[in-house]
C-alpha cells in the first residue's frame, strides 16, 4: 500500500481536518489544532507531500520523524499541528488496513469507558453557573468545568476581580452541588504567578479536581512557584506542542494532570510517548480536546489504551455537531465516551460535505484587555 494524497479541509467554523489516500482505495482521517490557523497547517501539509508520496504509509514512526524533522529547523507548533493531523490519520489508515480499532494498536483496552467534563456556560453570574451545573448533572455527567472570567467586562480580565469571582464560583458550585459532582477551573494562562497562587490556595477548601493552566506556559519553570504554595491540583500541557515541551513539567512533578492536545502535540504518535512518561511520574490524563469529532475519537482510543486517565474534555457531545461531514462519530452516553466500534478511530468522513464549505474570515485577535488597555490571554 502506497500514499497517493494528502488532503486538506477546513470546516467553516475553522476545524482542520486531513484525509491521506492511498492506492488500495483506503484512507485516514486526522484533525490539527490552531483553528485560526488552518492556511499555516495546510501549507505545512502540502510541504510533506514530496516526501510522504509514495511511502508505505504502516511506517507511521518513521514517517512521523520525516515531517518533524524534515525541514531541518525546528517548525514549531504549527508544524507540530499539521504532523499531527497526518499522523492520527495514520493511525485511522493502519487500523482499517488490519481491520482492528486504534486503541488495539496502542495496546488494548485498558478501560470500558472513559469520563469526560462539559463546558459549563453563562459562567459570568453565579446563580445561572450553578443552575447550568445542576443541569449537566442530571444529564449524568461527573464533572463540571468552566473558564476565569471577569465579572465586571465580558471583554476584560483584571486578575484581581477575576480571581476574587472565581473563588466565589468554585464554593458556591461545591456547596450546591456536594462532594460527588468534580470541579475543574480553566485559568486559561491567564494569570502571573502571585495571582495564580491567590486563587489555588482561595479554592483550596472546595476541593476541586484540578486548576487548568493558571500559568502562560512559556516558562514552566514558573509553575515551581506554584507547585510550592498550594495543595490544589494543577493540570497543564494543552499549548505544548512536543515531549520535549513537557520534559521539565514531567520531570520535576510540576503538574497533576497532563492536557496533552493529540492535535497540536504531534498526534497519537507522540501522545502516547508523553502518556508513559507521565505514568512513570503518576500523573494522569486529561486530554485537550475542543476540536471536532475525529479529535474526540483520537483522544478516546488513547485514553481507552492508557492506564492513568482522570478525564477528557468533551464540549460537544458526538452526533452534535458536523454530522454531515462525520455521519459516523464516536459513542457517548451520560457523560462518558464508550468503547467505538469498528477498525481504525471508528468513524465515517462524507468529503462532498466540505465542497461548499469557506474558510473562515478574518477576526480579531483572542484575547481580553486589562482596566488600563494592556492585552492579555484569551
Amino acid at each position: 500500500m502506497k500514499i497517493t494524497a494528502l488532503k486538506p479541509f477546513v470546516a467553516s467554523g475553522g476545524n482542520f481536518f486531513v484525509k491521506v489516500e492511498t492506492d488500495e482505495g483506503l484512507y485516514g482521517m486526522g484533525e490539527a489544532g490552531l483553528k485560526r490557523r488552518g492556511a499555516a497547517v495546510a501549507e505545512v501539509i502540502r510541504s510533506f507531500e514530496p516526501d510522504l508520496i509514495g511511502q508505505d504509509p504502516s511506517r507511521i514512526e518513521h514517517l512521523w520523524q520525516v515531517m518533524f524533522r524534515g525541514g531541518f529547523f525546528p517548525g514549531g507548533v504549527v508544524q507540530s499541528a499539521a504532523v499531527s493531523a497526518v499522523d492520527i490519520a495514520l493511525w485511522d489508515l493502519k487500523g482499517k488496513a488490519l481491520g482492528v480499532p486504534v486503541y488495539s494498536l496502542l495496546g488494548g483496552a485498558t478501560r470500558e469507558k472513559v469520563v469526560c467534563y462539559p463546558h459549563i456556560g453563562e459562567r459570568d453570574n453565579v446563580e445561572r453557573l450553578v443552575e447550568n451545573c445542576r443541569k449537566r448533572a442530571a444529564e449524568g455527567w461527573k464533572f463540571v468545568r468552566w473558564g476565569l472570567c471577569d465579572p465586571a467586562d465580558p471583554g476584560a480580565l483584571e486578575p484581581v476581580r477575576a480571581v476574587r469571582f472565581g473563588i466565589e464560583q468554585v464554593k458556591a458550585v461545591r456547596e450546591a452541588l456536594g462532594d460527588e459532582i468534580e470541579i475543574c477551573v480553566d485559568a486559561h494562562t491567564r494569570l502571573d504567578p502571585s495571582a495564580a497562587i491567590a486563587f489555588c490556595k482561595g479554592v483550596e477548601p472546595y476541593r476541586p479536581f484540578f486548576i487548568e493552566d493558571p500559568l502562560r506556559s512559556e516558562n514552566p519553570q514558573s509553575l515551581r512557584m506554584v507547585r510550592q504554595q498550594t495543595s490544589a491540583p494543577i493540570a497543564v500541557g494543552e499549548q505544548f506542542d512536543s515531549k520535549w515541551a513537557f520534559r521539565q513539567a514531567i520531570e520535576e512533578d510540576l503538574m497533576d494532570y497532563c492536557r496533552v492536545d493529540v492535535c497540536i502535540a504531534g498526534g497519537l504518535t507522540e501522545a502516547r510517548k508523553i502518556a508513559g512518561w507521565c505514568e512513570a511520574h503518576y500523573i494522569y490524563l486529561a486530554p485537550h480536546n475542543p476540536l471536532g469529532p475525529v479529535s474526540t475519537a483520537a483522544c478516546l482510543h488513547l485514553c481507552l489504551a492508557s492506564p492513568l486517565v482522570g478525564v477528557q474534555e468533551l464540549p460537544r457531545p458526538p452526533m452534535s455537531t458536523m454530522t454531515d461531514a462525520f455521519p459516523k462519530q464516536a459513542p457517548f452516553e451520560k457523560g462518558h465516551l464508550l468503547v467505538p466500534e469498528g477498525p481504525g478511530l471508528g468513524i465515517a468522513f462524507n468529503e462532498e460535505a466540505f465542497a461548499e464549505v469557506e474558510a473562515p474570515k478574518p477576526g480579531r485577535g483572542m484575547g481580553f484587555r486589562r482596566d488600563d488597555g494592556a492585552y492579555t490571554n484569551w
